[in-house]
């Protein structure tokens, strides 16, 4: 592969200690980061390279999203004006009709907005399988490989149907059996442990009140055997809280404890209620966090503790969640909006840009048990970096680059990379037709609005 050396620009590396160049230089050779510095690249290197001069522009790692359902791209606009559980009844009926087709041209659709908005990781959560569907998670995988971003994929799961107390209706659940079967089907098909996986598997049954005990306890132990990670939802809103009381007589973070899911192979969604003894047994544990601010506020969830959780040491990333509870779909616009929803509940000088930079990059590497190889810009790690545009009319004269893109409005992309390729270039996709993809999406949402 070739080698490319980009010059010239302010690179927030987003390393240990936060280094940054005023007018540095990257060097990329292959999948791999080379060279990292002040000035011009070393003569040795640059020479027979290509040279993108990135005068004007910021460069930082690219974002990783930690939490999404991809799928919902073809539910957006629905229950506006809704609670997570009123929403939720809302979507399961068209959910329950969704097939492989769909999910692979709604993902297409979801993963092109998050490229465009500096996401080089993709975290997914994808919990609905009906009867007779397909394969699923081989139609997200499709799409993520033609768009050319690194995917986390999840098995994820519902057993527990509205007539066994659950919020589901029971035409959305499968079995415990099948569930676990399935999960670890797809761990032997997909995942790839190398160092520059594109595609890795976790398990993640849905949330507290969509699974059983037993499904939890036993994709626990499933994905320690296999050596894979796990996901769910937890601790999201106050109706989850409730029902956790009511049903197993314990607030969400003693129950998943109680059914071993509490590690560092663990991450949890949203976590916006946690009291200091459930901060100090993610810390103590290492269970990780994905932050979803925009889906909290559309949701009216409320807003996660994030200062409190870093300041006891627990692994934090960013997240859009499902397009159907954050219409946007960028997680560029994220970073901006966990900054300003930490300073409304923490104060002005509770969390800064490059903190929110650093839960957006490094931060999400750390949660998906990828810190060694993604998340910030150092020789030895993988080419995954986000080229801003920060001299046109929007930042023109910003008197500190890093604030372009945490408090500014999200800067154009002149350049994703992912694995040293450009996925893309000058605001577009570059390895796909956006407009196919926006003809597919479309068809597709029109297609599961009419079997609903």
């Amino acid at each position: 592969m070739s080698r490319t050396v980009i010059e010239n620009a302010h690179i927030a590396t987003v390393d240990a200690v936060g280094h940054e160049y005023l007018r540095g230089h990257v060097v990329i050779d292959g999948t791999r980061i080379v060279s990292v510095g002040e000035g011009p690249a070393p003569h040795e290197l640059a020479q027979g390279a290509t040279h993108l001069d990135a005068t004007g522009h910021l460069l930082t790692p690219g974002l990783v999203n930690t939490h999404h359902h991809l799928y919902q791209w073809l539910t957006r606009g629905i229950a506006q004006d809704s609670i997570l559980f009123d929403w939720l009844v809302a979507l399961y009926p068209s959910w329950s009709r969704i097939d492989a087709d769909l999910v692979r041209d709604g993902s297409a659709g979801a993963m092109a907005v998050l490229a465009r908005s500096g996401c080089t990781t993709v975290g997914d959560h994808h919990y609905v399988f009906p009867e007779n569907s397909g394969d699923i998670l081989g139609g997200i995988i499709e799409s993520a490989s033609d768009i050319g971003l690194r995917l986390h994929a999840t098995r994820g799961s519902m057993d527990l149907g509205e007539s066994q107390g659950g919020l589901p209706p029971d035409f959305a659940v499968e079995t415990t059996d099948a569930a676990l079967q399935a999960s670890a089907d797809a761990v032997a098909r997909y995942h790839d442990r190398s160092f520059d996986s594109m595609v890795r598997v976790a398990i993640a049954p849905c949330s507290p009140f969509s699974v059983t005990a037993d499904l939890l306890r036993e994709s626990a132990v499933l994905a320690r055997q296999l050596d894979v990670r796990l996901h769910s939802h937890g601790a999201e809103t106050v109706e989850e809280e409730a029902f956790c009381r009511s049903t197993f007589g314990m607030s969400p973070t003693d129950y998943f404890e109680s059914v071993g899911w509490l590690g560092d192979d663990v991450w949890l969604a949203h976590c916006v209620h946690l009291d200091e003894n459930a901060i100090a047994k993610f810390a103590a544990t290492g269970t990780g966090v994905a932050h979803c601010p925009s889906s909290n506020g559309r949701l009216a969830a409320g807003t996660a503790p994030i200062v409190s959780l870093l300041a006891a040491g627990v692994p934090v990333g960013l997240g859009v969640d499902g397009a159907a509870s954050n219409e946007s779909g960028q997680l560029g616009t994220e970073v901006r909006n966990s900054l300003l929803m930490q300073r409304l509940r923490f104060g002005a000088d509770s969390f800064s840009g490059r903190e929110a930079l650093r839960v957006a990059t490094m931060g999400g590497a750390r949660v998906l048990g990828r810190q060694d190889e993604i998340g910030s810009i150092e020789p030895g790690k993988l080419a995954d970096l986000a080229l801003w545009k920060i001299d046109g009319v929007e930042h023109a004269g910003i008197a500190d680059p890093v604030a372009a893109l945490a408090l500014g409005a999200l800067p154009p992309l002149a350049r994703l990379f992912v694995n040293g390729e450009v996925v893309v270039r000058d605001g577009y996709l570059d390895r796909v037709d956006e407009r196919d993809i926006a003809r597919r999406a479309a068809a597709a949402s029109a297609d599961l609005a009419g079997r609903s």
